[in-house]
């Protein structure tokens, strides 16, 4: 039975830039599932970037977050009450531990939903049928499913502001069809080769395209070497710049392809038609959350090394998406 909370407490441990952009989804389907709850996200183990970089992007999508909070770690905190003189409508506990669980089930709540210990310490359990998916943010959003019994949509708006949006426009100015490239990732092992990302560059400038690298800090060192290899390509990023100026980027892109990258988790939350290539890493577990998605992998071309992924697949993807509608 669906519950209408007018207060919710989310719980995590902590988050990383790359934890708070896989979590976005969650975030943005929690609060098109309850729009006038006033939503707070609890850090209990450590600081969460909802608190620092990415704070903007959620504004709107929280109302409140707190960070260090110390909760959820230790068996004494059984003896007293979390948050004392709070009280929460529902509780949502991300993670699975059970003494952590058993700790957050001392907050003053009407409904505790967990998927810990299979549910037990939840007060709303799935169906035993329901096999635990392999996708962290697809856990989540059944915890979202369960509180609303129906299909969590991660569609409520992501906020960005106007100043860096002009300054994407800035960047990449109205008037040209940008096709970003983000050919690094977290390691080597999961990068499609450098040398295809600047043919593909070319592909598309030849075909009268803008292509855009999106190159980070590892990945500096590349740059001459792309410039020297297609001089019409742009790279808007500077050093340091923020995850959302990227992101802000990616919403003036018509399509991009990403490694599975921290690169490609931004182009998911600009919502630019994505094509994510993976290779040892899993989709099932580790692809994006986005309405236009396209994942290719290796293993259709018989290796799990990031190679295998021919050429001329990728470039034919790109053309499928700007095909003009018939």
């Amino acid at each position: 039975m669906a519950i209408q909370p007018s207060t919710i407490l989310v719980y995590v441990g902590l988050d990383y830039v790359g934890d708070g952009l896989m979590k976005l989804p969650f975030l943005r389907a929690l609060r098109a599932a309850y729009p006038h709850a006033h939503i707070t996200w609890l850090a209990g183990k450590g600081r969460t970037v909802y608190a620092g970089v990415l704070a903007p992007l959620v504004r709107g999508l929280l109302d409140e977050v707190i960070e260090d909070a110390g909760i959820g770690s230790r068996w004494w905190e059984l003896l007293f009450r979390p948050l004392p003189g709070r009280h929460f409508d529902l509780v949502i506990d991300t993670q699975r531990r059970v003494m952590t669980t058993l700790i957050l089930k001392r907050l003053s709540h009407t409904t505790f939903i967990s998927a810990a210990a299979g549910y037990w310490l939840s007060d709303i359990r799935p169906p035993q049928s329901l096999a635990k998916p392999p996708a962290m943010v697809r856990q989540i959003l059944d915890l979202i499913e369960l509180a609303t019994d129906r299909e969590a949509r991660p569609d409520a708006p992501l906020a960005l502001d106007a100043a860096i949006e002009d300054e994407a426009e800035r960047r990449l100015p109205d008037g040209y069809t940008y096709v970003g490239l983000c050919p690094g990732a977290g390691g080597k092992h999961k990068c499609w080769p450098l040398e295809n990302y600047i043919a593909l560059a070319m592909r598309q400038a030849k075909a009268g395209r803008v292509p855009v690298f999106f190159l980070g800090p590892d990945e500096r060192d590349w740059e001459n070497e792309v410039r020297d290899a297609v001089p019409a390509a742009l790279y808007p990023l500077d050093s340091g710049a923020s995850p959302l100026l990227t992101i802000a980027l990616g919403r003036r892109l018509a399509v991009a392809v990403a490694n599975d990258s921290g690169a490609g988790h931004m182009m998911a939350a600009a919502e630019v038609p994505l094509i994510s290539l993976f290779g040892p890493t899993s989709p099932d577990k580790f692809a994006p959350v986005t309405p236009n998605l396209t994942v290719i992998r290796a293993q259709e071309f018989g290796d799990q090394d990031m190679q295998a992924i021919p050429l001329q697949r990728v470039a034919d993807a790109i053309d499928r998406l700007l095909a003009p509608p018939h």
